[in-house]
């Protein structure tokens, strides 16, 4: 089981990730304009951005787990279960949203720091 407040620390630590609020009650992570990840802190489910064929075999294989995003879903969005996802597996979706979203030039930068 995953909070909102542990889903935002961890796309918020994220080289150059940053927070704001949107559509009033809705919090995005972004990298400058872009977006990569929302919910909202009264919510059970946020969302992060993912490839339409990495959505389809979420979707497929857990899906309490893992549905199509409303409204951005067509785009390969997947909205998580927060109270059904597993810590390891959402810090690897948050890290591949951000690597979709993030320019070439950080992502390299954070594959040369990284251990191994």
């Amino acid at each position: 089981m995953v909070t909102f407040d542990e889903f935002k620390a961890m796309g918020l630590a994220l080289p150059q990730a940053t927070e704001r609020v949107t559509w009033g009650t809705s919090v995005t992570i972004r990298i400058g304009e872009r977006m990569f990840a929302l919910g909202a802190p009264e919510s059970r489910s946020a969302s992060v951005k993912a490839t339409r064929e990495d959505q389809a075999e979420l979707v497929a294989a857990a899906p309490e787990t893992f549905s199509v995003a409303p409204y951005v879903g067509r785009f390969g969005w997947v909205r998580i279960a927060l109270d059904q996802v597993d810590p390891d597996e959402l810090r690897d979706l948050l890290t591949d949203a951000w690597r979709r979203t993030a320019p070439r030039r950080l992502v390299r930068e954070f594959d040369a720091a990284e251990p191994g």
